[in-house]
């Protein structure tokens, strides 16, 4: 499962189709096992990406925290749609 944690407004300017969105801001103000477990599947390999590659590392430190299997990407966003990845629709 792809896991964007980018900001709202990086998001909205454009996401990869399928992607789970989950700002860091949102991880660094402290999340719940429980309101973890709504946003994200807790037996699948989770990616973290964001724009360069720094905050999908950081998300991911956190997350490992939790016990979720979780692997930083470092593409970021436009490197993964230059690879192939589908973008979103709006």
């Amino acid at each position: 499962v792809l896991v964007d944690v980018r900001e709202k407004s990086e998001w909205d300017a454009g996401h990869v189709e399928g992607a789970v969105f989950l700002p860091l801001s949102e991880l660094r103000k402290g999340m719940t096992k429980e309101a973890l477990a709504k946003r994200l599947p807790q037996k699948r390999i989770l990616y973290t990406h964001c724009a360069v590659g720094v905050r999908s590392r950081t998300a991911a430190d956190f997350l490992l925290k939790y016990k979720l299997d979780v692997r930083a990407l470092k593409p970021g966003y436009k490197e993964l749609i230059a690879a192939g990845f589908k973008k979103a629709k709006k």
